[in-house]
């Protein structure tokens, strides 16, 4: 049902700029699919598709007004690029009149039905009324990761340890009881209450009463968009990697990886004087920065990026958000993520994919690899430009953070595909429109 709320926008962007071309076919007499322009159109569509997804039209806890601001951007955006595709081929890709009637059409529109849609989804969410049965450590952090950008809304309505619930004399039922009491919908289980034959026992008979039993991982996994730390090491090994074990995917990501760097090549080429022009002013040094890195398989190669950092103090440390060490310059290159650019090179060498774990300096991931479980499993895929943990975790510098941002890459390593791959880089779009740097 989620899922379906979250289709409506893009249906209601395809439905009406159809319609729209539709009605000019008809009423200059001629048939819409058999035209050039129908291509141009679903080419529209999938690139409104994308800014509204870059944009944020559907993200949580927006108000009209920001939708109505967010949804123009959008439809604006992608119009001014075909704008300018009419003016480069010196011809008419899309009536004006189709044009003009998109923006006074799509942008309350898609405002209005990402605001109900929200709406819609966030009521549901705030009745799925999770009882969580763990410890205290695992309580403190589930209401820590359940408060942060998660994947789909809920409510932690009670959480109790599991020997709380074990039945006794005078509570036959404690944990059946609670569950009326509270209007559990969502009952997490963590491996110590799977570990009570009453506790699940007890679970058995609310669930046949319509009460959903999730066990902690899947909470998180279906949820939260990670793996608790607790279950890192015991399921490091238990799923497949596509890239590793399904060779078509590999075969894809690799043709998404090339045709996105071969893109990016004359931003970079584009970029570079405005760059060198700017250091002249505020952040004088080379151009290039370049860093040792640990790649697929444990591989060394050498990072490229934008120099951000002054000449004389090289990243001898882990890089904190708003680091002493940014120039003026560099600062603004790392929030519009710029300083990226140059990666695009590492992405054709092979170095690099799009989307993936950030790769780390070899000094850290040995420092990592010994007090983290199972950190190497990062390194079974090519690091990425972006990656789940970018776009779901704030940026982090101390051993916890890289803790933290592990649970998020072995769900991407868990649920590795085309579509996720393409999710992350509409977030990462979403993140470079909200200008949060890192």
């Amino acid at each position: 049902m989620a899922r379906s709320k979250r289709l409506l926008t893009p249906l209601l962007t395809a439905g009406l700029l159809l319609l729209i071309e539709d009605f000019h076919a008809v009423r200059h007499h001629y048939a819409l699919t058999t035209e050039p322009r129908f291509g141009w159109l679903l080419a529209l569509i999938a690139l409104i598709w994308t800014t509204t997804y870059a944009t944020g039209v559907n993200e949580a806890g927006l108000s009209l007004g920001a939708r109505f601001a967010r949804s123009a951007a959008a439809v604006g955006s992608a119009l001014v690029t075909i704008a300018l595709l009419q003016l480069v081929t010196a011809s008419t890709l899309l009536p004006r009149f189709d044009l003009e009637l998109s923006v006074i059409t799509l942008v309350p529109g898609l405002a209005v039905v990402a605001s109900a849609t929200q709406r819609s989804l966030t009521s549901q969410g705030e009745h799925e009324r999770v009882l969580a049965l763990v410890g205290n450590e695992e309580h403190e952090r589930l209401l820590r990761d359940v408060g942060r950008r998660p994947e789909r809304v809920s409510l932690l309505a009670v959480a109790l340890a599991p020997a709380d619930v074990v039945p006794a004399e005078g509570r036959p039922a404690p944990l059946e009881e609670a569950i009326r009491e509270q209007r559990i919908t969502l009952l997490v289980m963590n491996r110590d209450a799977q570990s009570y034959d009453e506790v699940v026992a007890q679970a058995a008979r609310a669930h046949a009463k319509g009460v959903r039993i999730r066990t902690l991982s899947l909470y998180y996994d279906e949820w939260l968009g990670k793996l608790p730390h607790s279950e890192l090491e015991r399921i490091a090994l238990l799923f497949d990697i596509n890239e590793l074990h399904r060779p078509m995917y590999a075969r894809m990501k690799r043709f998404l990886d090339v045709s996105l760097a071969i893109a990016g090549l004359p931003f970079l080429v584009l970029a570079m004087p405005f760059v060198a022009l700017a250091d002249l002013a505020g952040n004088r040094g080379t151009l290039f920065y370049h860093q040792e890195r640990v790649g697929k398989d444990g591989t060394i190669f050498m990072i490229h990026k934008f120099r951000t950092m002054r000449a004389s103090e090289a990243a001898s440390s882990w890089t904190e958000r708003d680091d002493t060490r940014l120039t003026a310059v560099g600062n603004a290159l790392r929030r519009l993520h710029l300083d990226e650019l140059p990666q695009v090179w590492n992405v054709l060498r092979r170095d690099l994919s799009i989307v993936g774990p950030r790769p780390e300096q070899p000094r850290y991931v040995a420092q990592l690899s010994e007090v983290i479980p199972f950190y190497d499993t990062r390194h079974l895929v090519r690091p990425g430009i972006t990656g789940w943990a970018q776009v779901k975790y704030p940026y982090g510098a101390t051993e916890l953070d890289a803790l933290e941002k592990l649970q998020y890459e072995f769900y991407y390593l868990r649920h590795q595909s085309l579509g996720l791959d393409l999710r992350i880089i509409g977030r990462t779009l979403r993140s470079i429109v909200g200008r949060q740097g890192r």
